[in-house]
């Protein structure tokens, strides 16, 4: 994505990355979730004015995605290249998703630099060589502690997140020390109390590490679909190591140190709460034992549940994304998840709700708010902006509430995560502009054709147009193609420049649409569903 021509340069990017994803199947409603977070997220900041860098990618080795390429008749890499360039990749375009990398584990600009950080560690002493059983799930691609496993009715020994049987694997493997670095972690927990969110994901780490760390096995010696360990190749480096190690390379570890430094670390790791672990215990660890620094936050997000299961292929509850933009339109489904669920927590998927929600809060208040104001301003005025010669203190009650929208979904987008959260504040906003719409009844103050009362729908109308151009700019990261048809219908486009460039934290400074411009009535931002078949 291009920059927006305010960014700040010289700083340090806010880099943000989602989980990269394993290409063992079609992406999921689950998977989009968190890459349309960081799409929102990362725009947001750039609307800022900030040097941002987000990233996003493709996990394509392990035991998990060998079998199923094995299933499929194909070699791995196939299968790997058939995933990322018919589904995965095109996926991202289709949600809008500005990305400025896609990396994928099974580039040489990975994994050359894999295998120099894995050999650094064993050269400081950080590995050595040992032997392990244990129950292994596939599915997560790592050893379970006994204690966090589940039994079926006959006592078959499951996983707690893909409910099926573990397998007993006994192997030689190289060891990570990562029980030396429980301290640390503690330490870094205590300091930044904010690095893991939410707070109960926080608990969650922090009691499992003070239980005691074991040491980490860093590399799988019974299948070869991996990156070598360099000093020995009967073995390959363990899936999640190499996994993690993308935050790193992606930026230019070991061959760009000046996009490293300039990039380096994440200021937001997102990533869903069953792989909470690796990224707040083990990344950190691994960074500490190379002398690198910790990433700013963790934030673990929720999953998405379909009758009371996680949203998965394997429970074959998984839903395309495409499913419902083709019914709902892509904006309204980046903005649905955002809006529904509270970030950080499990959430219901429903066709119900999101018809609901969609038919009152996108249609009904939002486009119909749009429509309306921009129908008047061209019965009314011939479709030129009128100048505001009337204000009183309804209309400083508008520029209030625009005020403290901006500041709130300033702080909770920007700062603090809550998507939902700064969504609402922008939509208390829509609601109270309807509501002075309501109020002030510009079709009846029409019939007044005296001076004043065209200076008084002159002001009611200019009121309703500035605030929505607020809107446009607030919701842009959100709803990019729609904001940008707003943007255009009111005019902005000629006097106040391209969308993108206007910064959030200044879009409740108010007069900024010029009078005069050309408003336009264009097609219905959100349009009436129709009815929808069963699903």
């Amino acid at each position: 994505m291009a920059a927006t021509g305010t960014e700040k340069q010289g700083a340090k990017a806010y880099y943000v990355s989602t989980p990269i994803y394993y290409v063992n199947d079609a992406p999921h409603l689950g998977h989009a979730y968190t890459t349309v977070a960081g799409d929102v997220l990362t725009r947001w900041h750039r609307q800022r004015g900030e040097k941002v860098w987000y990233l996003t990618g493709t996990d394509e080795h392990g035991q998990k995605i060998m079998r199923t390429a094995d299933a499929n008749g194909v070699t791995p890499q196939e299968w790997c290249d058939k995933l990322v360039t018919e589904a995965w990749k095109p996926l991202w375009e289709h949600l809008n998703i500005a990305n400025d990398d896609f990396i994928r584990t099974t580039e040489k600009r990975h994994t050359d630099r894999v295998q120099e950080f894995v050999q650094d560690l064993h050269d400081k002493g950080e590995i050595y060589k040992g032997g392990y059983e244990g129950p292994y799930c596939v599915g997560c691609e790592e050893y379970k502690l006994p204690g966090d496993l589940i039994e079926d009715g006959n006592g078959t020994k499951l996983c707690p997140i893909h409910k099926t049987p573990v397998e007993i694997l006994k192997e030689e493997n190289y060891f990570f020390k990562l029980s030396e670095y429980g301290d640390r972690l503690l330490a870094l927990y205590e300091a930044n109390p904010g690095f893991i969110q939410p707070e109960s994901a926080r608990n969650e780490v922090v009691n499992f590490v003070k239980q005691g760390l074991q040491d980490l096995s860093i590399s799988r010696s019974t299948f070869d679909w991996g990156v070598p360990v360099p000093w020995d190749d009967k073995h390959v480096i363990y899936v999640w190591i190499d996994a993690l190690l993308n935050y790193a390379t992606a930026v230019g570890y070991g061959a760009n140190q000046e996009k490293f430094d300039a990039t380096f670390p994440a200021d937001v790791h997102l990533v869903g709460k069953d792989i909470l672990r690796f990224h707040a215990v083990i990344w950190p660890a691994m960074l500490m034992a190379q002398g690198l620094p910790v990433p700013g936050r963790v934030a673990a997000n929720g999953w998405l549940m379909v009758g009371g299961e996680k949203m998965s292929k394997s429970n074959l509850t998984g839903i395309k994304p495409q499913d419902l933009t083709s019914h709902f339109g892509v904006d309204a489904y980046r903005w649905y998840f955002l809006r529904a669920i509270a970030f950080g927590s499990d959430g219901s998927f429903s066709w119900e709700d999101f018809t609901a929600r969609y038919t009152s809060e996108l249609a009904n208040d939002y486009g119909n708010l749009a429509s309306r104001v921009a129908a008047m301003v061209g019965k009314y005025f011939d479709g030129a902006l009128p100048q505001a010669t009337a204000a009183g203190a309804a209309e400083q009650a508008v520029q209030d509430g625009l005020t403290t929208a901006v500041a709130e979904a300033d702080r909770k987008i920007g700062d603090d995560l809550d998507f939902q959260g700064g969504i609402l504040a922008i939509f208390d906003f829509v609601k109270q502009v309807n509501g002075y719409i309501t109020e002030q009844e510009p079709w009846k103050v029409a019939k007044d054709t005296s001076e004043e009362g065209r200076a008084r729908l002159a002001t009611i109308l200019y009121t309703a147009a500035e605030a929505l151009r607020g809107v446009a700019v607030l919701l842009n990261p959100v709803m990019p193609e729609t904001s940008q048809k707003l943007w255009e219908s009111l005019g902005a486009e000629a006097s106040l420049g391209a969308l993108a460039q206007q910064p959030v934290q200044s879009a409740g400074t108010w007069g900024q649409l010029s009078a005069g411009a050309t408003v336009t009535k264009g097609a219905v931002l959100f349009p009436r569903l129709e009815e929808k078949k069963d699903q």
